[in-house]
């Protein structure tokens, strides 16, 4: 099938979401201007730069977590993985601007190192972001549309020494979730390594990553 999104799918439900996945699940804490604690989970989320490491969320309407990183500047991503599923689902309720997110999914908070916004103690990492940028979004026609994007640079890293094996993050082991468009989920669980011909090694041979 073709179609332009304007025009519409036809199909009972939206593709867009299931054919751009798995995406990175953005768990976001940030402070408010009073220095109340905000904590949820955005999928419209990566790293877009590693010299220096900048990652990225957008928030489709100007919900907390962007108008706070944008009133106060900055920001942490906590690595959402599968054992903390639930605590991410409680987090992404609505609950009124001022509600403790962390309080309500049962979560303990860290103090970070550089920014002021908390972490989720229960992650095994959580990168600390200063904003460099900030944007509202239009389309084509030059509308304004209602969704934001967040760029933050990485100020300090943490991770739990227990994934950190042979000099490397195991990232099997920690289990990320990924949002898989709908209602679906997934996991990493299992990775393979392969070479880049730049590397000298055989274009397209993979094997399991160890």
């Amino acid at each position: 099938m073709f179609y332009e999104p304007r025009n519409g799918h036809g199909l009972p439900h939206d593709p867009f979401k299931a054919i751009v996945a798995p995406r990175p699940i953005g768990w976001i804490s940030t402070l408010d201007p009073q220095g109340r604690p905000n904590l949820a989970p955005y999928s419209f989320f990566n790293a877009v730069h590693s010299r220096p490491a900048m990652l990225m969320f957008t928030s489709e309407s100007m919900k907390h977590s962007a108008a706070n990183a944008i009133a106060t500047g900055e920001f942490v991503f906590n690595l959402c993985t599968h054992p903390l599923f639930d605590a991410m689902n409680a987090s992404s309720a609505a609950l009124a601007a001022g509600e403790n997110e962390f309080a309500a999914a049962g979560l303990e908070t860290a103090e970070s190192r550089v920014v002021k916004a908390p972490r989720v103690a229960a992650a095994p990492a959580a990168l600390e972001c200063k904003v460099v940028h900030s944007m509202q979004f239009h389309d084509v026609d030059g509308q304004a549309v209602d969704g934001w994007m967040i760029l933050g640079q990485v100020v300090g890293v943490h991770i739990d020494d227990a994934f950190i094996r042979n000099g490397r993050f195991d990232t099997a082991a920690a289990q990320p979730l990924a949002r898989c468009g709908y209602r679906d989920y997934t996991t990493v669980t299992e990775m393979f390594e392969a070479l880049r011909p730049t590397d000298g090694g055989v274009f397209g041979a993979g094997q399991p990553d160890r």
